[in-house]
């Protein structure tokens, strides 16, 4: 049974994600800076879902930022205290942007910006009491730009040695882009909502998760990748719990977790690219990676209680989730404007 091996432009790939993922991580706890899971998962996110990198990526990773620190601002300040009309305002906000994932052309954008929005308004929403929401923005919008800059340095440093051909995106029609707007977009506020019911603050993890499987855009896929996530998010957390026994109380040497972070990365990402570089086992290994080091390590802290939290609450956050598809899958299959093409 042969093993399927990197070729030339995934063993390039591959290096980027990891040194990429592991100078931002590195420079934001050099300088102390919040949210470092902006800093470590954006890079991976950039450098894993996309393999190549032009003006028209950069432009869509730039707005999807420009898009998400704007709502924000303007919703969560406006409307915190009236949180149905916080609702509506960010079911159409998700809508729009599964839009742009479901037509294609603009599918990072979306993609980015869903899980950026997705974590801002989880946080911003736990900024009352004299909190300001600006040190929230602020880092997003620093790691943004810190992404495209190792981005590109990424690229110049590990360039592909032949030329990749482009991925044509299939035509879809309009009942099936219909079908998946409304899904993930009525899943994803529902998931929002959920968090900001039973108060989860600790659990930015279990969100992004709930997100992330919608990037499938629909139940049959779902499934799918809801087990992949559920996989890699099993397998992430055990290696990061061994990563820890490596760490032991040394979390302070800045050294030791960049380059436990960039092993890791590096081999996982091989399983992410051999897969045809879209979210499955291998991506959700890396994630989880880089949430649980980015936001849960630090001198003085360890990655044993977030580790163990994180797997059983995205488990619980993925089951959800699924059972939330599989209805509204079924709702929208009874219309004939909302009939997605893979209806039995």
């Amino acid at each position: 049974m042969s093993v399927l091996q990197l070729d030339g432009n995934g063993l390039r790939q591959a290096l980027r994600i990891a040194t990429g993922s592991a100078l931002g991580f590195s420079l934001a706890k050099l300088m102390n800076w919040p949210n470092g899971i902006f800093f470590t998962v954006y890079p991976m996110l950039l450098l894993g879902l996309v393999p190549v990198l032009n003006m028209h990526i950069i432009r869509q990773f730039y707005a999807g930022a420009v898009f998400s620190a704007l709502f924000v601002l303007v919703v969560q300040g406006l409307f915190a205290h009236l949180p149905v009309v916080m609702t509506m305002m960010s079911f159409m906000a998700f809508a729009f942007l599964f839009y742009q994932m479901s037509r294609g052309a603009n599918f990072l954008f979306g993609a980015t910006t869903v899980v950026s929005l997705s974590i801002q308004l989880h946080f911003s929403t736990y900024t009352g009491g004299g909190v300001s929401i600006y040190p929230l923005i602020i880092s997003n919008a620093v790691a943004v730009v810190v992404t495209v800059l190792f981005s590109m340095l990424m690229h110049g440093l590990f360039p592909d040695v032949a030329p990749r051909q482009g991925r044509v995106m299939p035509e879809k029609a309009k009942e099936s882009v219909r079908h998946e707007v409304l899904l993930c977009s009525t899943v994803a506020t529902l998931s929002f909502v959920v968090f900001q019911v039973f108060d989860l603050q600790d659990s930015i993890s279990a969100q992004a998760a709930s997100v992330l499987i919608l990037f499938s855009l629909c139940w049959k896929a779902a499934g799918m990748a809801a087990w992949q996530r559920a996989i890699g998010t099993l397998i992430g957390c055990n290696l990061a719990l061994v990563a820890q026994l490596f760490l032991y109380n040394h979390t302070d040497i800045l050294i030791f977790p960049a380059l436990i972070l960039w092993i890791l990365t590096f081999i996982f990402s091989r399983y992410h690219i051999i897969g045809g570089g879209i979210p499955g086992v291998g991506f959700g290994i890396i994630t989880t990676f880089g949430i649980l080091f980015g936001q849960s390590l630090g001198p003085g802290q360890d990655l044993v209680y977030s580790a163990l939290y994180r797997f059983s609450s995205v488990s619980v956050a993925i089951l959800l989730s699924l059972c939330a598809v599989y209805i509204m899958h079924h709702i929208l299959n009874r219309f004939a404007m909302t009939r997605h093409h893979t209806f039995d």
